[in-house]
């Protein structure tokens, strides 16, 4: 008896073992995530471009594009895409410095004024000055923020020469396959798959976050809103963090909405926010994506936590993609299929079996 019971016992420790194997792992990887940050952020950057351009290259291709030129034309869309971006960056981040005197001056305008409303209707003003909450603070967060954003951004160089070798390998990736295994080898196939849902994810969520960048400012704009190209490039960068990117990205312009104009127009660029994320957000994207593409909420907020903390604000940026990435490699796995179940918002019922 007593062998058999240890004979009975020692899976379950070795079941005991790996599983404190694969957490020692995990997080043995995760400190070297964090660690490695200014190596590896670059390069994830430049495989979301790569990716998000991959289809544009092949695009290209079917045309009867030559595959050099095809990449020289991708590689030079990306690169005003990043130019575009760090320039509006960069010259917003200018304009607000100079115009931090004047926003100052109104800001200390309304804070009179609220005072002086404070003490006819014997409201408890001063003690909400007291406790710090003015503007001030949060546009010089904001400034922090633009301002990283815009230092990462201006790493170019490493970025662009990432992507053309990617984009470069990409186009004759297939061809190696081929003269490696053989046509019919199908070892691949799963990872295709899986590679081709990752990309769908992608170009749909920048295709949705650019329409929604492009309808901000626009909004911004013929409200008379200062810096919109700002405003429409932060909703565009914080589309990608679903429901709290839109809410972080409306945040600074609705306050400088209130020093630029007052509570009125703020309430109005607001409800404009509001309804632009709504048919974006919960109209447009998931009939472009599919219901099999989401994600629970809590794993939204718990990813947007982790990758934060790995990666900071650039990490927030890309926690959604990065999870999804997971999620969609984790679908293709039948030993881990049930990770993904747990991380979809929505997850279909298992097909019937018969007893």
């Amino acid at each position: 008896m007593t062998g058999t019971s240890s004979q009975v016992r020692l899976p379950n420790d070795g079941v005991g073992i790996r599983f404190l194997i694969a957490a020692a792992c995990l997080v043995v990887i995760i400190a070297g995530l964090r660690a490695a940050a200014e190596l590896i952020l670059p390069f994830l950057v430049a495989v979301f471009l790569a990716v998000v351009n991959v289809p544009l290259m092949n695009w290209l291709i079917r045309r009867r594009v030559p595959k050099p030129l095809a990449v020289v034309l991708t590689i030079l869309i990306v690169v005003a895409v990043i130019g575009a971006l760090v320039a509006v960056v960069a010259a917003s981040i200018t304009q607000l410095t100079a115009a931090a005197p004047t926003y100052q001056a109104r800001l200390n305008e309304l804070t009179s004024s609220a005072r002086g409303f404070g003490e006819r209707f014997n409201l408890p003003v001063e003690q909400w000055m007291a406790l710090d909450l003015a503007p001030a603070g949060m546009f010089e967060l904001i400034g922090g923020v633009i301002g990283a954003v815009g230092s990462f951004l201006s790493n170019t160089f490493l970025v662009v020469l990432t992507v053309i070798f990617i984009l470069f390998e990409a186009a004759g990736f297939s061809r190696k396959i081929t003269a490696a295994f053989g046509a019919a080898y199908d070892s691949f196939g799963q990872l295709n798959r899986m590679a081709r849902q990752v990309q769908t994810y992608l170009v749909v969520k920048t295709a949705v976050s650019a329409a929604t960048g492009v309808a901000v400012g626009v909004w911004v704009t013929v409200l008379g809103l200062d810096f919109p190209l700002l405003w429409g490039v932060l909703a565009f960068l914080f589309n990608f963090i679903p429901t709290l990117g839109s809410i972080v990205a409306a945040v600074p312009a609705v306050l400088l909405a209130v020093v630029q104009f007052g509570p009125g127009r703020a309430a109005v660029i607001a409800a404009g926010y509001l309804a632009i994320n709504v048919i974006f957000g919960n109209g447009i994207e998931p009939s472009l994506m599919g219901r099999r593409l989401g994600l629970s909420t809590l794993v939204v907020f718990g990813s947007l936590v982790f990758w934060g903390w790995v990666w900071g604000p650039v990490g927030m940026l890309f926690s959604v993609p990065l999870t999804m990435a997971v999620k969609i490699a984790l679908e293709n796995s039948h030993e881990f299929r049930w990770v993904a179940v747990m991380l979809d918002a929505d997850p279909s019922p298992p097909p019937a079996t018969r007893d």
